[in-house]
């Protein structure tokens, strides 16, 4: 579970979560969505540590992040918009191993780890493929199955659709999906629900730092205009 109890963050002048309370079940594939600006990528980066509050606290597992940071980035997997943002080898193999190495992992592990995840996202047998030289689709994919490697109980998701055509979109909703179903919990930050509302158990509206909707997607969907969010 993901739990943030009155955060607060800014930047400069401007409060960008505003005593947010939010808590995220294990298994739950959530849509945070919301206008530009409204806080979304800076709470996300909260759940692992990756950012820090000014004030509250979030909690992975009833755990405070700060007090085990390898726990929660364990715990909780992110994939940024750019996935070059996060890509640290040159091959995917490499790439997708990194993690699991840092965990200390015997080899026979990362081994199991990097083909199981290279396979749930359709990239089995390309391991020794360059990162550099793979479509925009396929290198979302390398950054979701180096999230998967390290075994994340949620896996965070920063508008990973933003930059895709439609066949790669769709590829990654499937393979999304089928992380759902077999208990992987997902959180996917974007303001446009075209392929992904009909997979979500549950749509949050960020609205100048404060959660403005909290429900099923069909209790919202008609509200998320009024937030700049396109429902369909």
């Amino acid at each position: 579970m993901i739990e943030t109890r009155g955060l607060v963050a800014s930047r400069g002048d401007t409060r960008v979560l505003d005593g947010l309370d939010l808590t995220i079940e294990d298994g739950e594939f959530v849509l945070l969505v919301g206008p530009n600006g409204a806080g979304k990528t800076t709470l996300v980066r909260q759940f692992n540590g990756l950012e820090d509050p000014d004030s509250g606290t979030v909690l992975v597992d009833g755990r405070p992040v700060h007090e085990d940071l390898v726990a929660a980035r364990t715990a909780v997997g992110m994939v940024f918009q750019d996935p070059r943002d996060q890509f640290v080898a040159a091959t995917v193999r490499a790439d997708v191993a990194f993690g699991p190495e840092n965990l200390g992992l015997a080899h026979d592990e990362i081994d199991r780890r990097v083909e199981g995840a290279l396979e749930t996202v359709g990239m089995a047998g390309r391991g020794d493929e360059r990162i550099d030289r793979l479509s925009g689709g396929e290198q979302a994919r390398v950054a979701i199955a180096g999230a998967l490697a390290m075994a994340p109980d949620h896996l965070v998701l920063d508008e990973p659709l933003a930059s895709l055509d439609l066949p790669a979109r769709r590829a990654v909703c499937d393979h999304l999906e089928r992380l759902h179903d077999d208990g992987t919990g997902v959180v996917l930050v974007t303001h446009d629900l075209r392929d992904v509302s009909d997979l979500a158990d549950r749509i949050v509206v960020l609205s100048d730092g404060r959660v403005a909707l909290d429900g099923e997607p069909d209790a919202v969907r008609d509200r998320l205009e009024a937030f700049d969010v396109r429902p369909c």
